[in-house]
């Protein structure tokens, strides 16, 4: 079966901090593979490379078999049409109404008209539990927990193939947290999209993800199914899933 997105050695550095040594991934049509690891370990960077915002110095990334390492322009936008995405904090415009913010990818970027963007807006919040009422709302009246579910909304307004999330329960509490998490596998499932996720919350990781896999030093040092990393046999990934102090992993601490 080909995969849904494979990256194969992918290398990336920033001056002479390396942040990719090799990255090799592949995930499945239909699955959920998360990316755990620490602050600054290049998990947004392995995201933002196969969104192409990042070019590889070396390795390759395919979509649905097709090598997107290098596309640019309309050959780009063609590619990108098949993702949704979450990002981090929500990333909403304050001066567009939530319905607007739902719809900007289809009238932006596709040329809906705004009435028929509008109406596919209010079916989607519906999905994520908001009523039409609150279409029609600023950002700034909503809460944090409202505003990652107008967030998810728009992630799947156009019913993408495959769905990025980006710590999608940062700020959140622990119950609103676990909320999000049900929303994102209820609503993946009802959508049937491939989902890549990054987080370093764990309670997170374990519930959205059939798979996870471990960035560190620049690679993947473990993956596996997501009821297998308990029993990981490694000391990076145990020291991690623990948050424990003490293990290899050493945290620059500043004085």
């Amino acid at each position: 079966m080909t995969a849904k997105i494979e990256l194969k050695g992918v290398k990336k550095r920033f001056g002479p901090k390396v942040v990719l040594d090799g990255v090799d991934l592949r995930i499945e049509p239909g699955s959920s593979l998360v990316i755990i690891g620490g602050s600054g370990t290049g998990k947004s960077v392995t995201l933002k490379s196969v969104l192409g915002l990042i070019r590889p110095d070396e390795g390759t990334i395919t979509v649905d078999g097709e090598d997107v390492t290098h596309l640019t322009g309309s050959a780009r936008d063609r590619v990108m049409r098949k993702f949704g995405m979450l990002f981090q904090g929500g990333a909403l415009f304050d001066s567009l109404a939530v319905w607007e913010n739902v719809a900007f990818g289809l009238i932006q970027g596709r040329g809906m008209a705004r009435g028929k963007a509008r109406d596919i807006a209010i079916e989607k919040l519906a999905k994520v539990g908001l009523s039409e009422d609150v279409a029609f709302l600023s950002p700034a009246e909503l809460s944090g927990g409202m505003q990652k579910r107008v967030g998810l909304a728009r992630a799947i307004a156009a019913d993408p193939d495959i769905i990025f999330f980006d710590e999608p329960t940062t700020g959140l509490d622990p119950i609103m947290a676990d909320i999000i998490n049900e929303l994102i596998v209820s609503t993946v499932k009802d959508v049937g999209a491939t989902t890549l996720s990054i987080t370093h919350d764990m309670a997170s990781a374990r519930k959205i993800s059939d798979r996870i896999a471990m960035l560190y030093g620049g690679k993947i040092i473990w993956q596996g199914p997501t009821d297998q990393i308990d029993h990981s046999g490694n000391p990076y990934v145990e020291q991690f899933i623990h948050g424990r102090a003490e293990g290899p992993i050493k945290m620059a601490v500043k004085a």
